[in-house]
């Protein structure tokens, strides 16, 4: 029996030659270097934007190489619901992921598929994203959007934009810390980023530069970036190990940390390490806000810029919330139409923008590509989600009504991905999901949103997805009170 790719030890970086023996059938775009591959007009800094680009040129499986490296991409709907086939497909630890490894090891985001630490930690971990476990944590978000509030509040009054993906970075870091490990990393007290936030964005960004960059001439040309990344590293170690040592006298109040400190598995009775348990911190701290912090700040971007939108989200908010100051933790989801705003800023944007699958044994993708076992692909999310064969002519346009129910039910499954697929998609993505519509319904009945009539939408890239330079003015909204109905009950409206 071949061994499957649980068995198999990582390999490191496995170029399409070794994997694809029909590679030559895949487009790639037209102007190739010899040595230097397919470089002409991308850059370093914006590889995904420049990979949508090709795959709008070449289509629904494409290739690009970069200094020897091969790349096969995947974008068309029927063929990422095909590497969806748990059976047959897992996922592939590659490319930038991988270069995270040296901060996160054997974490749930970049464990290898062979390493036995990622069902330990999931098993021990799943039950702190229960109903249960969500409901108790509301209470804290809704402390730290309060937070948020008390600041958007302060620069309205002086005059000033705000900037929406900082303020954001600064509300998903405190929620996750808080909610998580039970730390204050005093954010909102701070006219810098905090230093953790630096060195994660020095990391992500290290972690995608390394893939542009020919393998023998990494060490002499990112040799200042690489010590910035060592010290980066550092920086965060030093940061958890100080949160978790705070947190061993006298125990928490059955967070995350409590549970990677003193659960066993239901099963086996194994316990995360010492120093799994930092990375599994390191690992929630960043993937906890980072992707959540562009979700968030992509849908106030598309709020502002559509006002009859966000004038139908308000509505709701007014209309199902009403008067409440703090809505209970049932009452979000309720937000039918702010969720559907949500998913569809994740659509345009999905924040982790693509998701790579390797081949668990031989097989053929699609019924046409063969794939020997081992062989990956890159699942361009940010395209499939484009995939006009799904989602209409229209993909490109912001539409939530995409996300009402009968639309929902009429779309085949796996075209829709924001948080990865199959066993190891994101285990905190209903956290997430709470969190971003609790804060925009919020937001949303606190503040009328108003763009920047000069701002364009950029892309920053450091394997995730943030708009650059976002900025927007706010107006406050008169309170919701509550009136008499002619029916003599109460009827929500906003105060004039």
């Amino acid at each position: 029996m071949a061994r499957t790719t649980e068995d198999a030890p990582p390999r490191g970086f496995r170029s399409a030659e070794l994997g694809w023996p029909e590679l030559h059938r895949i487009p790639h775009p037209p102007r190739r270097v010899p040595l230097a591959g397919d470089v002409l007009g991308v850059s370093p800094r914006s590889p995904v934007q420049d990979s949508m680009r090709f795959g709008h040129l070449l289509g629904p499986i494409f290739r690009r190489k970069i200094f020897g490296k091969e790349i096969v991409f995947v974008w068309g709907a029927d063929l990422a619901a095909d590497l969806a086939d748990e059976a047959r497909f897992a996922k592939h630890v590659g490319l930038g992921v991988a270069n995270l490894r040296p901060v996160a090891g054997d974490g749930l985001f970049t464990a290898y598929n062979h390493e036995p630490n990622w069902q330990l930690a999931h098993d021990v971990l799943a039950p702190g994203f229960s109903r249960d476990a969500m409901e108790g944590y509301h209470p804290m978000m809704l402390a730290v959007t309060e937070r948020l509030t008390d600041h958007w509040d302060r620069e309205q009054t002086a005059g000033r934009a705000v900037d929406v993906p900082g303020d954001m970075t600064k509300l998903t870091l405190e929620t996750i810390a808080r909610t998580g490990f039970g730390h204050d990393f005093g954010s909102f007290e701070r006219s810098r980023p905090h230093p953790f936030v630096n060195a994660m964005v020095g990391t992500l960004t290290y972690a995608q530069r390394l893939n542009s960059i020919p393998g023998p001439l990494a060490p002499l040309l990112l040799r200042g970036a690489a010590r910035r990344n060592e010290a980066d590293i550092a920086h965060l170690n030093r940061t958890v190990d100080a949160v978790v040592a705070a947190r061993r006298p006298g125990g928490g109040d059955g967070d995350l940390l409590d549970r990677m400190l003193d659960t066993a598995h239901p099963e086996t009775g194994e316990r995360l390490a010492p120093e799994n348990i930092r990375r599994q911190v390191i690992t929630f701290l960043v993937a906890g806000h980072e992707t959540t912090s562009g979700a968030l700040s992509f849908a106030l971007h598309y709020l502002a810029l559509h006002p009859q939108v966000a004038a139908r989200a308000r509505a709701e908010v007014d209309r199902v919330w009403g008067a409440t100051d703090r809505p209970g933790y049932d009452q979000v989801a309720k937000l039918r139409y702010v969720r559907r705003v949500l998913d569809e800023a994740l659509r345009l944007w999905p924040t982790a923008p693509a998701f790579a699958r390797e081949a668990r044994r031989d097989t053929v993708l699609g019924d046409v590509h063969p794939m020997r076992q081992g062989a990956w692909t890159l699942v361009l999310t940010a395209m499939l989600h484009r995939d006009p064969d799904v989602w209409g002519p229209d993909a490109e346009q912001f539409d939530p009504d995409r996300f009402d129910a009968k639309a929902v039910r009429a779309r085949p499954a796996h075209t829709f991905k924001p948080f990865g697929t199959g066993a190891r998609a994101c285990i905190g993505r209903q956290f997430a999901l709470h969190e971003a519509t609790l804060v925009l319904g919020l937001l949303l009945r606190r503040y009328e949103l108003l763009p920047d009539p000069g701002y364009r939408l950029r892309v920053a890239e450091r394997l995730t997805l943030m708009p650059q330079g976002l900025r927007l003015r706010l107006e406050r909204r008169a309170p919701v009170r509550r009136e008499a109905s002619a029916a003599g009950g109460p009827v929500a409206r906003a105060g004039d």
